[in-house]
């Protein structure tokens, strides 16, 4: 019996409710159409709305907010909800340029949620790294998000956060046992860092899910901005080389329509 319900908003905003929680990643709420400035030369257009508005999402207990500083990621409309919020974790550096609800978790650090008639909720921050080697200083510090409570039979639900396939996110397969995977990919590049990754791409992430060995992988964050360089097929086309538990365990959320996971 499914016991979570995720609606995928757009982009990398995924609507999750569990046992009377109500959680939103990287809140993205702006229409289509705008171009957005990441620094030291990069940019991209926005090429499609929500397909939730912000007025129609209900009220948020938690905002899991992978990083502040890049407006595919937290736009305007996702700013404004903030405040809404009962609780946001973010980055300790994004934290401290929120200000008010925001608290930031290092790489590992735990955080307890609770709430009178639902269960506690254990939030693990995870290690990211938004581009190749010494990419810091353009791309800032990133997290990742892992959520645990009573009752899971397959293990944690996982959010990579925006990253590539490095040592940090193969850590989460040795430390946690990850039952539900919500990757953000896309295979992102800027023509002025050439061939440079900024997130995973499908063979990553492919890769990254035979050491994971999730129940389900649910893809996001793939479309919806000029600046992906993978969609769907090439996604597809990498799983279809991997052993069929890993290939079976991806499903495709409708954006918009809540979908029952099996956690």
């Amino acid at each position: 019996m499914a016991d979570v319900r995720i609606t995928h908003v757009g982009g990398p905003t995924v609507l999750i409710e569990v046992a009377g929680w109500r959680l939103l990643t990287d809140p993205t709420f702006d229409p289509p159409g705008r171009r957005y400035r990441f620094g030291w030369g990069t940019s991209s257009r926005k090429l499609a709305g929500p397909a939730v508005p912000a007025a129609e999402l209900g009220p948020i207990d938690v905002v899991l907010l992978s990083h502040d500083q890049h407006g595919d990621n937290l736009d305007d409309a996702g700013r404004a909800l903030l405040p809404m919020a009962g609780v946001v974790l973010t980055t300790v550096a994004g934290a401290a340029r929120l200000g008010g609800a925001a608290r930031g978790l290092a790489p590992w650090r735990d955080v307890r949620l609770t709430a009178a008639g639902r269960p506690d909720l254990r939030v693990t921050a995870t290690p990211c790294r938004h581009g190749p080697p010494l990419s810091r200083p353009l791309a800032g510090a990133v997290t990742g998000f892992a959520f645990r409570w009573p009752g899971q039979r397959h293990g944690a639900l996982w959010i990579s956060g925006d990253t590539v396939l490095y040592g940090g996110v193969r850590a989460v397969a040795r430390r946690l046992r990850v039952g539900t995977a919500v990757l953000h990919l896309g295979g992102v590049r800027f023509p002025v860092t050439g061939p440079l990754r900024y997130s995973l791409t499908g063979r990553e992430a492919a890769r990254l899910c035979g050491l994971l060995r999730p129940h389900t992988v649910l893809p996001v964050h793939y479309e919806g901005w000029r600046h992906f360089r993978e969609g769907r097929e090439a996604v597809e086309r990498a799983f279809a080389r991997t052993p069929e538990p890993v290939r079976r365990a991806v499903r495709w959320l409708p954006p918009g329509i809540p979908v029952d996971v099996e956690v």
